[in-house]
């Protein structure tokens, strides 16, 4: 088992206290009725519809009674990132109409609450409760050529609605929080930093499941892991010419694994992908579903995510909760989230990325330093944790 006696005891008086205070403001009803926008679990993506899958697993185990949601799919037993819209039609049907019909619509469906956190797909905010929304990233703002032309449009429209009507806004790191007040003008009392948070179960893999994780996808070498959608923000492209810069014997020894669904914009870099799988050492698995990630993670000689910019870099976290050594960005929120716990590059050096990778590789002492500090910065960022700070934003704003 790897990871989980360490974390639980070094945390697990900070658990406690969090669990103490959900249940002392229940006993003294300071929690408001609390509606989740869950429109993004209905459509296929991956970094916030996780997010929000975890997030309102967790807010509901934490103050069941107090949270509703509003265009839930029917079932939240598995995440399901390929899921989209052929799987919730009714709720999709539903979203679309509420998007065009007049605002009278919207304020009759949205169930009564004190409190509404909305998501970016719905384009029309109902008039009655305080409005909340978590600001994940500043990109469209920061690096607009990593996204499409829609996309930065609907990203904008979406902050102009919400600075127009909300009370308090989350951000997912404290890099993001600064990036809003920067860039949107928001100001620092409305803005408030609750950090994600990482599944249970990438803090007690089991050597079993690794190997599972490891015949299921025929991996028979040690190997680097590349976790993220495939799109120019993921930097994929430099990773690939860092990689293929490295000596022919160190790409014989390991391979570099690539999990990741393609993304826009993603064409040539699929290319290149398929061109280095035909001899460079380059295995490209495409999708894989949660269940086999933390084996897959923590079976890993290293994750190498050289993201462009990061709201959070959940991948990262994930990671060193795995007991994975972790090579990652020095920029946006990456050396937030990685705190000593990992070697940081510059994400735009090639030279400097395929000299960590090899560094990594070549030394057994760095890993084994990297995979017990990842171990203990990786429990500052658990679920529950998340849920408590929220519940206590939301007392707050309420």
């Amino acid at each position: 088992m790897r990871g989980r006696k360490p974390t639980r005891a070094v945390h697990l008086d900070a658990a406690w206290m969090n669990v103490r205070w959900v249940l002392h403001a229940t006993r003294n009803k300071a929690l408001p009725n609390i509606c989740i926008d869950c429109s993004p679990l209905l459509v296929r993506s991956a970094g916030v519809k996780t997010y929000l899958y975890h997030w309102l697993k967790a807010l509901r185990a934490a103050s069941p009674e107090t949270i509703r949601t509003f265009l839930a799919p029917n079932n939240l037993s598995e995440l399901l990132h390929e899921g989209g819209m052929q799987l919730h039609r009714r709720q999709i049907l539903s979203l679309v109409s509420l998007n065009i019909l007049p605002q009278l619509f919207t304020d009759m469906a949205v169930p009564r609450c004190d409190v509404f956190h909305v998501s970016n797909l719905l384009r029309r905010i109902p008039a009655a409760p305080r409005i909340s929304a978590t600001i994940h990233d500043l990109t469209p703002w920061i690096l607009p050529e990593c996204h499409t032309p829609a996309t930065v449009a609907a990203e904008k429209a979406f902050a102009a609605r919400i600075l127009a009507r909300a009370a308090s806004v989350m951000a997912d790191s404290e890099n993001t929080r600064l990036d809003a007040i920067r860039i949107l003008g928001i100001q620092p009392d409305k803005i408030r930093v609750v950090y994600l948070g990482v599944p249970d179960q990438y803090f007690c893999v089991s050597p079993q499941a690794v190997a599972s994780a490891k015949d299921a996808c025929q991996l028979l070498r040690p190997y680097f892991l590349s976790i993220g959608t495939i799109e120019p923000r993921k930097n994929v492209d430099t990773l690939l010419a860092a990689w293929n810069s490295l000596p022919a014997s160190f790409r014989d020894e390991y391979e570099l694994v690539i999990v990741g669904m393609p993304g826009w914009q993603s064409d040539a870099t699929m290319q290149r992908i398929r061109d280095a799988e035909g001899g460079g050492g380059v295995r490209y698995l495409g999708y894989v579903a949660e269940p086999n990630l933390p084996g897959l993670t923590a079976g890993a000689t290293a994750l190498v995510y050289p993201s462009l910019y990061e709201g959070f870099g959940l991948p990262v976290a994930q990671a060193m909760a795995a007991g994975c050594p972790v090579i990652t960005s020095n920029v946006s929120s990456l050396p937030e989230v990685a705190g000593d716990a990992a070697l940081m590059i510059d994400p735009l050096s090639v030279s400097e990325l395929a000299a960590a990778i090899c560094r990594m590789g070549d030394s057994l002492e760095l890993r084994e330093r990297l995979r017990a500090a990842g171990i203990v910065q990786a429990g500052r960022f658990t679920w529950d944790k998340a849920a408590a700070a929220s519940l206590r934003y939301f007392s707050e704003m309420a």
